[in-house]
């Protein structure tokens, strides 16, 4: 009797290693699924990172040439802004040589008078 009572705790010492095995088993096969779901999402994280690296080096690529574009665009007033105050300057001598000619018709003006007040003294004969 004490051997069928061995006998049968070995019985269920088996069943219940065949069920802890059948366990481990299928933690096991859990295991390795979700390991290939993380290998996965690692790779498309990987393959994303190296997307945003791409378009970072796009959008830093077209801030570079922005900034080339703004440099040739703040020359480029700086040539107007100086050919303006050129022009500026040469429309106030202009000016200045405007009023000088005035002035000079004006006393040529006085002085052709003054000569016609001259001529008129002498008497011309009529022909």
């Amino acid at each position: 009797r004490g051997f069928a009572v061995v006998a049968g705790e070995v019985r269920n010492l088996a069943q219940r290693s065949a069920k802890a095995s059948i366990e481990i088993k299928e933690l096991i096969n859990a295991s390795v699924n979700k390991t290939k779901d993380g290998t996965h999402l690692v790779r498309e994280s990987g393959n994303n990172l190296v997307e945003i690296v791409d378009a970072i080096k796009s959008v830093s690529k077209l801030i570079g040439d922005m900034s080339t574009a703004t440099q040739e665009q703040s020359q480029g007033i700086g040539e107007i802004n100086r050919a303006v105050t050129e022009m500026d300057n040469m429309t106030q001598q202009n000016a200045g040589l405007a009023e000088e000619t005035t002035a000079a018709s004006e006393n040529l003006l006085a002085e052709a008078e003054s000569l016609l007040e001259l001529v008129t003294f002498f008497k011309t004969r009529a022909s």
